[in-house]
């Protein structure tokens, strides 16, 4: 109880800080390694084309944010709290699947780290995954973690977004062409459009932002705006900075470069930009890394405890976390191919089910909602949204049937 008090007396600009820190969580966390090469991987297939996909993908990613925050954010509760009081048991079952998600992609996060790190200073890739992991964790064994967990993704936040900037304008895309293509497309490929929907709202990351909306105090029914516009603005981040990357990569390949090492996102910047470029791929992609790692850690945390755990041990438990992430990482060298397929299919579960218990506790639980009428368009639209998360989730069981054929 005492930690639920000191949440409700935090001032008010103490609570702006902390749903800034929650919208940049929930952006940073969906900005990874693989974001950044999904995006690269795509525009260079598809072009200008891509633009569509990109405004497809925020559109359904600001109508399942917005879902998410406004049931986690009005009932106070985390999602596999929701889970256990609507069927007993599906809470921890989603818990399940989120933080075995979480410590394979955060493996993967570390290894990130390691190779922005090689990309920026040249040292080597194990060294500077085991630093990364010890900078995350000594954001969680601070004395004010919450409020050093804010400043530090809402700093590299704006520092991808500062690099990517300059990126774009070196490489001279063709805007009115990409601007063409976001409402008239030359193709649409509605698996490319899945894959980054499944990138930026998919397993932990559905939840990174809200659950850490919760430790502001901004919740309840009085705080419904602020819960609304910390959601959307966290995608619209999220979108600007996959625009800026997409316009860096479109310029880089309209130029006639043709993109085809292992490496296809640093040889665009080195393209764009020469030996400064590759630096600065190598801060990106280091900044990127290490916020997933922050989002990764907090988030899976924070579904194996509870709102009542005591704020240091939740920390201490999000320490251990890490370092055996890390550990992980520094025997194995990066999180196995099957692994990663393994636990992106598990991605593909997580949003289905996860998302279908808020949906139910917004259209059918008034009394976890405090009373709150759900606005009816925002559950149709949710409605609609989850139809195409079912979509993603049978693919990825297909996926895993191949993978253990």
């Amino acid at each position: 109880m005492a930690e639920t008090s000191t949440k409700l007396n935090l001032s008010s600009s103490a609570r702006r800080t902390a749903l800034l820190g929650a919208m940049f969580l929930m952006a940073t966390s969906a900005i990874g390694p693989g974001f950044i090469t999904q995006t690269t991987v795509f525009t260079a297939q598809i072009g200008a084309a891509f633009a569509f996909a990109i405004l497809a993908s925020i559109l359904i990613d600001i109508a399942v944010q917005m879902n998410v925050w406004r049931v986690i954010g009005v009932s106070g509760l985390r999602a596999q709290e929701l889970g256990n009081k609507v069927i007993p048991g599906v809470g921890w079952f989603l818990a399940g699947l989120v933080f075995l998600g979480g410590v394979v992609f955060n493996i993967g996060n570390i290894a990130g780290t390691g190779l922005g790190a090689n990309a920026m200073l040249g040292v080597d890739p194990k060294i500077g995954g085991a630093v990364s992991a010890l900078v995350a964790i000594l954001i969680f064994l601070s004395k004010k973690a919450g409020m050093a967990l804010d400043r530090i993704v809402v700093l590299l936040g704006a520092v991808m977004i500062l690099l990517m900037i300059y990126v774009a304008i070196v490489a001279a895309p063709p805007v009115g062409e990409a601007l063409k293509n976001t409402f008239l497309p030359e193709m649409v490929d509605f698996l490319i459009i899945t894959t980054l929907v499944g990138g930026t709202v998919g397993g932990y990351i559905t939840y990174a932002g809200a659950h850490r909306m919760l430790d502001s105090g901004a919740t309840g029914i009085e705080h419904v705006k602020e819960i609304t516009r910390s959601s959307v603005l966290g995608i619209i981040v999220t979108g600007i900075m996959r625009v800026l990357l997409f316009l860096a990569i479109l310029g880089v390949v309209a130029g006639g470069t043709v993109l085809s090492s292992n490496n296809m996102a640093a040889e665009a910047f080195g393209a764009a930009a020469g030996e400064i470029g590759t630096r600065m791929f190598g801060i990106v992609l280091w900044a990127a890394a290490v916020t997933s790692v922050i989002g990764a850690a907090f988030t899976s945390v924070s579904f194996i405890t509870s709102s009542r755990t005591p704020e240091r041990k939740r920390n201490l438990i999000t320490v251990v976390f890490i370092a055996g992430c890390a550990t992980a990482y520094l025997f194995l060298g990066q999180a196995p191919q099957q692994l990663l397929i393994f636990a992106g299919a598990f991605n593909g579960l997580i949003l289905p089910v996860g998302f279908g218990i808020l949906l139910w506790v917004a259209w059918r639980r008034r009394d976890l909602m405090h009373g709150y009428a759900y606005p009816k368009w925002l559950l149709i639209v949710g409605v609609l949204t989850w139809l195409l998360t079912l979509f993603l989730g049978w693919n990825s069981v297909l996926g895993l049937a191949k993978l253990w054929s």
